[in-house]
């Protein structure tokens, strides 16, 4: 993870949903769907916050959260943060593939938002999944986030053309797997899934699948125009986009989805 974690250090995630309408839409949507799922007062682990824009929203809420991520400088951000809330929040450096510092059956919820798809390599993947079933209560919730493999090709060659090149486009159809070391890399150390794919994960791990929404859709591809709306017309688009998130085809179009499965 040494390549995701020196990525992050670099990049300012603190900014990357708040900055325009293409981003805000990601959050925005998401925020809506946690609030419908999230009825009752929970203890939440956010096991890759960032910088904690999810972790202080639920806290806000009233919710228990505790908020991790393998790279320091985001820790250090939302410890800054919350000099200016009255509640605490428990905060770690830690890798979500060994979660050992949680006892079992910990959380009602579980939010594995980020690391899934930094993990290259099957079994890091398994054990990232398996950690977050095993600090989860049972009847708890575990939130996934992953980037459809068919959108990412699509969304690079359109940002940059240099990335319009046969070997790429067949490496990830093929692999889903982005490496950092890649001669055609656009970011870091990635796995691109499929929907099925999630869906037969969650099944063999024994979840109830309870939701499986598409967290931005086409939005960020056209940033430059949805910026020049304004609020009145951003809005229809956010509520035209959640009355369709849950459709295959948006999930399968989208730059980021969530799978929700319930431990049974």
């Amino acid at each position: 993870m040494n390549n995701v974690v020196k990525s992050y250090e670099n990049y300012k995630e603190e900014e990357r949903l708040t900055t325009n309408n293409a981003r805000r839409i990601e959050f925005i949507t998401t925020a809506k769907i946690f609030d419908e799922l999230f009825t009752e007062k929970l203890n939440i682990l956010d096991c890759a916050a960032g910088t904690g824009i999810y972790s202080f929203y639920l806290a806000d809420k009233g919710h228990s959260v505790t908020a991790t991520d393998i790279t320091p400088r985001h820790i250090e951000i939302i410890n800054k943060s919350l000099m200016n809330k009255t509640y605490k929040m428990n905060t770690a450096v830690l890798d979500a593939t060994n979660m050992n510092v949680f006892e079992d059956e910990t959380f009602d919820v579980v939010l594995n938002m980020g690391p899934f798809y930094h993990l290259i390599e099957k079994e890091s993947r398994d054990k990232c999944i398996s950690e977050s079933i095993r600090v989860l209560k049972k009847g708890g919730i575990l939130i996934i986030s992953y980037i459809p493999r068919f959108l990412a090709f699509q969304y690079v060659a359109m940002s940059n053309s240099k990335y319009l090149n046969k070997t790429l486009a067949k490496q990830l159809i093929e692999t889903g797997v982005l490496r950092q070391e890649d001669e055609m890399c656009f970011w870091t150390d990635t796995y691109y899934s499929t929907e099925s794919e999630m869906e037969e994960l969650f099944k063999n791990k024994n979840l109830e699948i309870i939701d499986h929404f598409a967290q931005d859709g086409l939005t960020p591809m056209f940033s430059e125009k949805i910026d020049n709306w304004n609020e009145k017309q951003f809005k229809i688009w956010c509520d035209y986009h959640y009355s369709v998130c849950r459709e295959k085809s948006i999930i399968g179009a989208s730059n980021h989805v969530i799978i929700a499965g319930k431990k049974k």
